[in-house]
């Protein structure tokens, strides 16, 4: 009989966890609404910045929950900082090594919220083929009804600072160019 009301117990705890998973919902990235930025200062003096034309993703999200996954692929071969001579040594084996890595990749699957709003992403960032940590802070966020679309779409502006030998590029950290530099993406998803 014991046994009778465990295996009851445990139907009923299965039950109740299948609605709570199945209320993520899934968004598609909208790579016209999405971009993909970073900056380095060049020596004390100006800041060079260049962005990642080709991107894609989805996002599971769960607002009730308060959780959720992220995936988003940057085709590196797509870096863009208005000069062909910069792109050209940014994607040579110097920095992004394109031609062994062409793409690069952030997953995120745990989210901070504060009330409704999502404060961060914890994830990890897949470049030049390692992958580490990266925690991606919200420096804004919101959900809205897309009189265009009709349909939510959700998003915000999210940075982050990466260490770019941790990840193996080098390249110039004797000369002073720095390690860190400051990632941007700026999203929306449109629901499904």
């Amino acid at each position: 009989m014991k046994s009778f009301f465990a295996l009851t117990a445990l139907a009923a705890l299965c039950a109740a966890a299948v609605p709570a998973m199945a209320a993520a919902d899934t968004y598609a990235i909208d790579p016209t609404h999405t971009f993909v930025t970073f900056e380095v200062p060049h020596f004390g003096t100006s800041t060079n910045r260049g962005r990642f034309d080709k991107k894609e993703g989805s996002v599971q999200f769960d607002r009730a929950g308060k959780s959720g996954k992220v995936e988003i692929t940057i085709d590196a071969t797509s870096i863009n900082t208005g000069t062909a001579q910069f792109n050209g040594h940014l994607q040579s084996a110097d920095f992004f090594d394109t031609k062994k890595h062409a793409t690069i990749k952030f997953v995120g699957d745990k989210f901070s919220f504060n009330g409704d709003k999502v404060t961060e992403v914890a994830g990890t960032l897949t470049l030049l083929g390692k992958t580490g940590p990266v925690v991606l802070k919200a420096t804004n966020f919101n959900c809205y009804p897309n009189p265009m679309l009709k349909r939510e779409v959700c998003g915000g502006d999210f940075e982050t600072t990466v260490t770019r030998s941790k990840f193996g590029m080098n390249w110039g950290l004797d000369m002073g160019v720095p390690d860190a530099v400051r990632l941007v993406i700026q999203v929306e998803a449109v629901k499904q």
